[in-house]
């Protein structure tokens, strides 16, 4: 899975098929024998580099390919082995790639947030039925409505755009994975996550004032927490501070 989010994330962008051409070096073109595409060991094989004409091959290739195994072990070790496991790999390779995308381009395309947003509220017909395709659609117009009414006060209050369209996309999708109680949750922990990073950003001189950044990897990474925790912590807020109230 890993092997192919990088084939997602350098050709979607691009516009180019996933299918064809086949795994090839962008250098010499010549097209990767299966041993080259080994996940992980083929570029320790290769010791990073192309073996026909010996460019180098980003660092990036297996990294992305390891985050995903982890990721993937993260989810057996936290859920088990049960129907919602393979919804939370399907769930976390998409955001992975969209993630990543964002870092790169500062975009998000349509072409995943929609497949994105329709395969989450079939993933929830499968495993909850009719009731939680309901409750994605639902979760799905309270994303983009709340992010499209941030992004216009943000405009208003700074005079500037605040947040990408495709943010409110990607917030629509995840909430048809997750429903909107794992919506909101991921909603307050990105923010959170994103003040916390800028304000580090800007104490260390990384990032100016104003400056954009993406904002696509903290929902990212808050969905995948909420995914794997968001049931917890909604009983530990509402234990906290609204005691006696029952949530199924």
């Amino acid at each position: 899975m890993g092997s192919f989010l990088n084939v997602v994330i350098y050709r979607v962008p691009r516009g180019r098929s996933l299918l064809y051409p086949p795994s090839r070096c962008p250098i010499c073109l010549t097209r990767l024998k299966p041993r080259d595409n080994i996940p992980i060991l083929g570029w320790l094989f290769l010791r990073g580099q192309c073996r026909y004409c010996h460019a180098p091959i980003s660092w990036r290739y297996p990294a992305i390919e390891l985050l995903t195994a982890l990721l993937y072990v993260l989810i057996v070790a936290v859920s088990g082995w049960q129907g919602q496991t393979l919804v939370l790999w399907l769930l976390s390779a998409w955001l992975l790639a969209l993630a990543l995308i964002d870092l790169d381009t500062m975009t998000l395309p349509h072409p995943l947030t929609k497949w994105g947003l329709i395969t989450g509220l079939l993933a929830r017909g499968l495993t909850t039925g009719l009731g939680g395709i309901t409750e994605g659609i639902i979760a799905a117009v309270i994303g983009i409505w709340l992010f499209d009414l941030i992004r216009w006060g943000g405009a208003i209050a700074f005079n500037q755009e605040v947040m990408g369209g495709g943010d409110g996309k990607l917030a629509a999708m995840i909430g048809a994975w997750l429903g909107w109680q794992g919506l909101l949750v991921t909603f307050f922990l990105a923010c959170a996550l994103g003040g916390l990073m800028g304000g580090f950003g800007i104490a260390l001189g990384w990032i100016q004032r104003r400056q954009p950044i993406p904002f696509g990897p903290f929902l990212a990474v808050a969905a995948i927490f909420s995914g794997l925790f968001g049931r917890q912590l909604i009983h530990l807020y509402l234990e906290t501070f609204l005691p006696g109230v029952f949530v199924p």
